[in-house]
């Protein structure tokens, strides 16, 4: 088994933990977003950049589960990739992100989780890079904590996705087309999106619908 030395972050081989003002100097000067977690995905150290990119005070940020930075939607699949991390079947892995930065309000981009061993091999920590997407994000969509969807408009954004057209989800759900159309528009306006094929995009790239399963399905967290 190779290692690599202080402070490297290189993707093939496995991570050793590095001295901790190392990996302090690291974190100040790398102009990414990154963070220490510990084994139960806390914050254990960030930079600034990462700091400001959630909108967290240091202290605030400190000791908080990783999740908490995380729009409900992506829970889901980076679980399954902490998990494989945990279990020794990877040693990084890249994923889609959507987190919740200053205001509430949710950015997009991707997400790079490396698993920490120390000399003997052992998992300690885990190290992610945040890479936000570039450039304003004018049509962010603010997270108030609170479940978006009613059950009905779940159903109905899960028959936009597979295509079905307003009569039909219509006469499914026991709707008037007029009806169907009042529960689109409100969902277009919480996602912000200014037609129905950007509902869907836009739903798959927040996790409200998972990309795991077809047909497609809404996430639980976002259904009230």
């Amino acid at each position: 088994m190779h290692t690599v030395a202080a402070g490297s972050l290189a993707p093939d081989h496995t991570t050793v933990v590095p001295d901790a003002d190392v990996f302090r100097s690291l974190l100040e000067r790398s102009g990414l977003c990154l963070a220490r977690l510990d084994l139960q995905l806390r914050v254990v150290e960030a930079n600034d950049d990462f700091v400001t990119q959630f909108g967290h005070s240091r202290e605030s940020l400190l000791g908080r589960s990783f999740y908490e930075l995380l729009h409900p939607g992506v829970h889901g699949p980076m679980r399954k990739q902490f998990d494989r991390l945990v279990e020794g079947r990877r040693q990084r892995f890249v994923e889609h992100l959507a987190g919740i930065g200053p205001r509430h309000a949710v950015f997009t981009g991707d997400i790079t989780g490396i698993a920490v061993h120390d000399a003997h091999g052992d998992l300690v920590q885990f190290v992610v890079v945040v890479n936000p997407e570039k450039g304003e994000q004018p049509n962010a969509v603010v997270v108030d904590r609170n479940r978006i969807l009613t059950e009905l408009d779940a159903r109905i954004l899960e028959g936009i996705a597979t295509g079905e057209s307003t009569v039909r989800l219509a006469s499914r759900l026991f709707l008037s087309r007029q009806g169907v159309e009042y529960h689109v528009g409100t969902m277009l306006k919480k996602l912000k999106a200014p037609n129905r094929a950007a509902l869907v995009s836009r739903a798959y790239s927040l996790g409200v619908l998972s990309v795991a399963s077809w047909p497609p399905r809404v996430s639980p967290d976002y259904v009230k």
